[in-house]
């Protein structure tokens, strides 16, 4: 077996990986505990952790090198989505990288400060492109927005941005209408555009997973370290099989969605016509098991974990919040089923 071929079956870390994550684990930890996040609710957005961000170089790692950026696979940028998964890092990391590579793509990202995260460019991330305004996450604090409009990809600036909208993910979030853009660029049209635009949302929902699977192992590791330390009968409650198995269950979840995040990561880099279920599929399996994980976390810390103040409850509302960013997880099952279809009546 080539290396090649091996590589389609074999999603182990290189020791670079390995730097790469811890390097990014450290950082969040640093610069994103609990306090940092709460502090960060009413607007959604950290700015200055935003800047020491940049300034690691995580916007310009993702672009690619004839854009001025290092060319980054997306398996290394799911490690980094998994770290601010985490730590629940409020930086518009995914949209902004997702949308400037797309924008590189289609041959609009000529803009230094979009590279350097400067400025700050979204996406509306929705699998269906829906008429008039749509909630864009990171809308309120967005120098730039990019949607579809038809069979248009069009590129949308507003001289007074967009109010924020309170939302249960915690997000920057607004209504974006179109129609009341002061600048409306289109920067490509047709069915190539389309299918550009396409990858882009794969690409969000491949981050957004990887963010969950993050999400999900800090969310379990509270549970459980509280499970060690919370007695009853004289004995830890995490030695009983009503705490243990479902905490089991989480540790499986983690490391179903955290292998099948990498294969689609590799394929979408790699083979991206030959798996194209793959990146939608992870991320309707961690939104739909996030949710559940992270409410099972919360059970386990009775009534501290149901508490405005604990951790477990900000995991909780991010992990229902954060899939529901880009529309109704049910349209991208729609999609995927579509694929499968597709590629079924060609056999």
């Amino acid at each position: 077996m080539d290396r090649y071929e091996l590589r389609r079956l074999d999603y182990s870390l290189t020791e670079d990986h390995v730097d790469l994550q811890t390097a990014y684990r450290q950082f969040f930890k640093t610069h994103s505990d609990i306090e940092a996040v709460r502090a960060a609710e009413p607007s959604g957005f950290d700015k200055s952790l935003w800047e020491r961000l940049c300034a690691m170089g995580a916007t310009t790692m993702a672009l690619p090198e004839s854009v001025g950026g290092d060319g980054a696979t997306l398996v290394d940028l799911t490690l980094v989505a998994e770290e601010l998964g985490r730590s629940l890092a409020p930086v518009p990391w995914i949209d902004h990288v997702v949308a400037a590579r797309l924008l590189a793509r289609l041959g609009a990202c000529e803009s230094e400060e979009i590279v350097q995260g400067t400025q700050i460019v979204g996406l509306d991330p929705q699998q269906v492109a829906p008429t008039g305004a749509r909630l864009i996450p990171i809308g309120s604090i967005a120098d730039h927005i990019v949607v579809r409009d038809g069979q248009d990809v069009v590129k949308l600036e507003f001289s007074t941005r967009p109010a924020r909208v309170d939302n249960i993910g915690k997000l920057p979030m607004a209504w974006v209408d179109p129609a009341a853009a002061d600048t409306r660029i289109v920067l490509a049209s047709g069915a190539d555009a389309l299918a550009d635009y396409q990858r882009a949302l794969d690409e969000w929902r491949l981050l957004t997973a990887a963010a969950l699977v993050g999400l999900v192992e800090e969310t379990m590791t509270i549970a459980a370290e509280f499970a060690k330390s919370r007695y009853t009968l004289g004995v830890p409650i995490g030695t009983l099989q009503g705490i243990s198995h479902p905490l089991a269950n989480i540790a499986i979840t983690v490391q179903s969605g955290r292998g099948l995040v990498r294969r689609a990561a590799w394929f979408l880099d790699n083979e991206p016509d030959e798996r194209p279920e793959l990146a939608p599929s992870a991320f309707v399996f961690m939104a739909e098991e996030a949710a559940k994980a992270a409410t099972m976390a919360v059970h386990v810390q009775g009534g501290l974990g149901v508490s405005a103040e604990a951790a477990a409850t900000a995991y909780l509302v991010r992990a229902r919040g954060w899939a529901l960013a880009g529309g109704d997880p049910g349209a991208t099952a729609v999609h995927i089923a579509q694929i499968v279809a597709a590629r079924e009546s060609k056999v």
